[in-house]
Parts: structure tokens; C-alpha cells; sequence
């Protein structure tokens, strides 16, 4: 049986992707509008989207559709339930970048502890070379041997971080889910957690649950001073809530990878803010070159096991 495959936004992995290993009409869009994926789609069983929205009405103008195959981790963007009533299978792609976005949290931390924008900007502004002694004394520095670490979010990507910050002597907990009734063994309650940490770093998925979990009164409820990473989804955070914490000195610093709206608008108030304890990255925690080619790997694999009728990495 020869499948028809079609990948939506092609140009979201910058890498190759393997062939497949088993008889397929294989169709590539760069980019694909949701006002065009009815026609880019038409005939296609299988659709690879990474960030393509697929919503019930999409869905059901699909009607060869057989497998979705998201190119990345998240699925938010595509109606599980709507897939579930019409049978069509779901599959992901799985702990690809679990190291890759873990040094990026990292880095992010490492950066923000030690005030390295902050430093930036006072040497490309002169302010060095208008020392009167061999160093100039800016923003605080701190150490991370030492410092706590609170993890919301227990799975590869936050397993492997803990991993690093122990290493580096850092006191690493996670957080238990926020609201949940007691916390489970090996996790600290949600806001016990916020409140002793130097360091709370993000990385959990975005649903109803979790959107908006950290807005103004969890911000107001961590350490004075504290850092807060986030390399996991925009939606978790209030960032309007974020930028005035930080323009009021409550936090110490924010590293952001991700944005509510993405690409975002050049109005978002962290693109705005541009304060020196304020990191923002494109999105791009992820994109290692061989993280990437793990992803177009399992990408192929996923496909190729769906067709020998396994159920692997499968959502639904």
C-alpha cells in the first residue's frame, strides 16, 4: 500500500529527513496557512504538521486522514478529542531534546545569576573604560553552588536538569502540580515551592491546567531576587505580570525561550521590556543540529511503525 504523507510546515526542521521504508507519495510545503491545508492536504493519510493548527473543522475536511505525525513534543495545536471521534491515530515525538533544552534552561540560569546582559550593556555603553580601577562593580553576582533550584515539571527535559544543577551543587526540588491536594513523595507543594527557591525553571505542557499558572500572585509569592526560566510554553506565564515584576524589582531575573503568540508581536511585552536581567531566545532551546536529526528520525520512525500497524509515540 503506497501512503500519501504530507508535511505542512517543512521549514520548521532545517534538517534532512530520512527516507521512508515503505512504498509513499511524499508531498512538502514550506509553510502552510490553515486557510490552505484543506487543499496542500486533500489526498493525504498521513500529515506531518510541527506547529500547523489542526482544529475539528480542519479535521473533518480531511477525509482520507488516517495519522497526524506532529513533529515535535507539544500538541496542543491539535484537537485530540476531534481525532479521537473520527479514528484518527496521533503520534509525537518523544525525550529528542531532552539535553538540548535542559543546557538551554541552564545557560539561561547560568547567564541570569551572574548578570551577564547586565555586564554587557555596561562594557558595549563605556562604562568600563570610564573605571577608575581594573574591574567595574555592576549588578550582583551569585554563585549557583548553593542556590535552590525548584523544577515544575518532572519529565526528561526537567529530569535532566537536575541532573546538571546537582553537579554544579545546586539544591534541586520539584514542585508539585499547582492546586493538586497533597504533594506526591519526592515533590514539595506548589507554592512552598515558589516561595524558597532561587531558581524556579518551567518544564511542563501547556493545557488548561497549567495556562497562566504563573501570573502576578505566583510572582509575588517567590524569593525576592529570584530567577525564573521558562523553556517550555509562553501560554504558562503572565508576561505582562512577568515585566512588572521585574521592572519592580521583585525578581532577579526571567530567561524566556517561548511566547504566548509565536512568531510574536513586536508589541509583546517582553520583546518591549528590553530590561538587562531579561533574556529572550526565538524558540530555539531545541534546535541543536543533533537534537534536530533525532527528532527527523523518530519523525520517519513514528510514520514507518503506524504503517506496520504499531502504535508507537502514539497520543491517541
Amino acid at each position: 500500500m503506497t501512503h500519501n504523507v504530507v508535511f505542512l510546515d517543512r521549514d520548521s526542521l532545517p534538517v534532512p529527513v530520512p527516507v521512508f521504508g515503505f512504498p509513499v507519495h511524499y508531498r512538502e510545503y514550506p509553510a502552510t496557512a490553515a486557510h490552505e491545508i484543506a487543499a496542500h492536504a486533500a489526498e493525504a493519510d498521513v500529515v506531518i504538521s510541527n506547529k500547523v493548527p489542526l482544529s475539528r473543522d480542519t479535521i473533518a475536511g480531511l477525509p482520507n486522514l488516517k495519522l497526524i505525525a506532529i513533529a515535535a513534543t507539544g500538541y496542543n495545536h491539535v484537537d485530540l478529542d476531534a481525532c479521537r471521534e473520527r479514528g484518527v491515530a496521533v503520534c509525537n515525538i518523544r525525550h529528542y531534546g531532552d539535553h538540548t533544552v535542559a543546557e538551554h534552561a541552564f545557560m539561561l540560569m547560568m547567564a541570569l545569576m551572574k548578570n551577564l546582559p547586565a555586564y554587557q550593556r555596561d562594557v558595549a555603553a563605556g562604562v568600563w573604560s570610564q573605571s577608575r580601577q581594573f574591574c567595574h562593580f555592576g549588578a550582583p553576582i551569585r554563585e549557583v553552588r548553593g542556590a535552590t533550584l525548584a523544577i515544575v515539571g518532572s519529565g526528561g527535559i526537567g529530569g535532566r536538569l537536575a541532573e546538571m544543577a546537582r553537579a554544579f551543587g545546586m539544591e534541586v526540588l520539584f514542585a508539585e502540580r499547582k492546586g493538586a491536594g497533597e504533594a506526591r513523595e519526592g515533590r514539595m507543594p506548589f507554592a512552598e515551592a515558589l516561595a524558597c527557591a532561587d531558581v524556579v525553571s518551567l518544564h511542563c505542557p501547556l493545557t488548561d491546567e497549567t495556562r497562566g499558572m504563573i501570573a502576578q500572585p505566583e510572582l509575588m509569592a517567590m524569593k525576592p531576587g529570584a530567577i525564573l526560566i521558562n523553556t517550555a510554553r509562553g501560554g504558562l506565564v503572565d508576561e505582562a505580570d512577568l515585566v512588572a515584576a521585574l521592572k519592580y524589582g521583585q525578581l532577579g531575573g526571567a530567561g524566556f525561550d517561548v511566547l504566548s503568540s509565536e512568531p510574536p508581536s513586536p508589541d509583546n511585552p517582553l520583546l518591549k521590556a528590553r530590561l538587562p536581567n531579561l533574556i529572550v531566545t526565538p524558540h530555539v532551546g531545541w534546535a541543536s543540529g543533533e537534537a534536530m536529526g533525532r527528532l527527523a528520525a523518530q519523525l520517519v520512525a513514528n510514520i514507518e511503525a503506524f504503517a506496520r500497524g504499531e502504535k508507537v509515540n502514539r497520543l491517541i
